[in-house]
């Protein structure tokens, strides 16, 4: 693993739950976890791979790195800035995948933002949830038969 780390080939998110899988296999094996803590843990060590290939490809967020937009333009009621590329998006969440093989929450940490910080346009959001509540998604039918 330590020889793949250093190449300057960036690892796949599949190679990066393999590795993920093998030091969690480890550490459990000689450690203790709660079952509600193992989600964090997990989360953890694929974290911690990710930073360490992103700081050996010289692709982790440095400090001349500026987002497209200022993180205070970057929400608006009808969409969101992607601070990578400046794309106007109702829905950032997939475009941060396929485009970056970012997570929302690793989108979160590289920009240094909250944890509340959206990823769907207001807007959009209201208009689903009203759509959703009009055909009554959500809704077990026997409180439609009620």
């Amino acid at each position: 693993m330590v020889e793949k780390l250093n190449k300057q080939d960036a690892l796949s998110p599949q190679e990066i739950m393999g590795y993920t899988t093998e030091i969690a296999s480890a550490y459990l094996a000689g450690n203790e976890v709660a079952r509600e803590d193992l989600p964090e843990v997990l989360r953890g060590i694929f974290l911690s791979i990710l930073d360490i290939t992103r700081d050996a490809n010289n692709t982790k967020l440095c400090s001349s790195q500026k987002p497209a937009v200022p993180v205070e333009e970057s929400v608006h009621d009808d969409y969101i800035v992607c601070l990578e590329d400046g794309h106007k998006l109702k829905m950032l969440k997939r475009h941060l995948m396929s485009r970056y093989g970012l997570t929302v929450d690793e989108y979160r940490a590289k920009w240094n933002l909250p944890a509340d910080y959206p990823v769907v346009a207001k807007n959009y959001s209201e208009k689903r949830s009203r759509i959703a509540v009009e055909k009554e998604l959500g809704r077990s039918r026997t409180s439609k038969a009620a």
